[in-house]
């Protein structure tokens, strides 16, 4: 699980929690994806930290989730996507091992990947969508034959949905202790004949939580379609928004455990994180109040 990033775009969310850490209707982020690999088959978890680690060591603190074993893997200095798959390594071992973004939610079938990557004798199977993002896969017959056009293939119309499967020969080709993504390192084994294969994950959803737009954008497409993955354990997920008997609320609002919402707010398509405090008579649309901060007045579009 990479969840050692930044999140700047996220900011100023990400000055309060890790970007996996941040809830989705009172629900972390990357407890969605380890539910995800848990109903795949999923047994034991490494995650990689550097942003607001303790964080990640306080929600690990049982050091599992669901009865999984989960390691925290530390980085001082981040290694992107590449070095962080090859520092893990000595968590991870030498079986095969799936890798998934902590931004991300989706509810992909990932059996249907995982079988893939074994069936077609695969070094790597990426898990792509047609999202309009960053189109730069070139898939034919199942197997990805270029990316960003290094290879001047045709087609380049696919967007790497930062789920993956791999073998383990990916460890002898990223050198230790080294900031690399690992896009070039697939790149450089499509020219060299590696197996890099691919897998059109169009069906069902797909969000990635980059912005502050796309993270009350989720928020809305679940509390409009009732969109609930079914792999969740959560059996009380999406929770109904509830404040102070006098205060309204309308559309899509999360509220955070121990959150109080004063008399006669109005609350609008709005996220509260725990502990945070509405004052009487506020009024607040599109807006995001972190944990334990203070919102009061009228306001739209505003993070606190």
């Amino acid at each position: 699980m990479l969840g050692a990033g930044l999140g700047k775009r996220l900011r100023p969310l990400t000055d309060s929690r890790p970007k996996p850490l941040i809830p989705i209707f009172n629900k972390p982020l990357v407890t969605f994806a380890l539910d995800h690999l848990i109903a795949a088959g999923v047994e034991r978890f490494v995650i990689n930290t550097h942003h607001l680690a303790a964080q990640f060591e306080e929600a690990f603190a049982a050091g599992s989730y669901r009865g999984r074993r989960v390691v925290l893997v530390f980085e001082p200095e981040l290694l992107d996507t590449g070095g962080g798959i090859r520092n893990a390594a000595p968590w991870i071992g030498r079986d095969p091992f799936l890798v998934y973004s902590g931004d991300v939610l989706t509810d992909i079938d990932l059996t249907a990947l995982v079988e893939a990557h074994f069936r077609d004798g695969n070094d790597v199977t990426l898990a792509l969508r047609d999202t309009g993002l960053a189109a730069g896969v070139t898939l034919a017959d199942g197997r990805v034959v270029d990316i960003r056009g290094r290879y001047g293939a045709e087609g380049a119309s696919h967007d790497f949905a930062n789920v993956s499967v791999w073998g383990p020969g990916i460890y002898e080709r990223i050198p230790e202790v080294k900031e690399i993504s690992f896009v070039p390192v697939l790149s450089d084994w499509i020219g060299e004949g590696g197996r890099i294969g691919g897998m059109l994950r169009n069906e069902r959803q797909w969000f990635n939580v980059g912005s502050r737009e796309e993270y009350l954008a989720v928020h809305r497409f679940i509390h409009e379609s009732g969109w609930r993955p079914d792999y969740l354990a959560d059996a009380d997920w999406p929770p109904v928004a509830q404040g102070d008997s006098n205060a309204r609320l309308e559309g899509a609002c999360a509220i955070g455990a121990g959150a109080e919402i004063g008399a006669g707010a109005e609350i609008e398509n709005t996220v509260i994180w725990e502990g945070a405090k509405i004052a009487s008579g506020s009024q607040l649309r599109d807006c995001i109040v972190r944990d334990h901060r203070v919102a009061a007045g009228i306001h739209a579009h505003t993070d606190f």
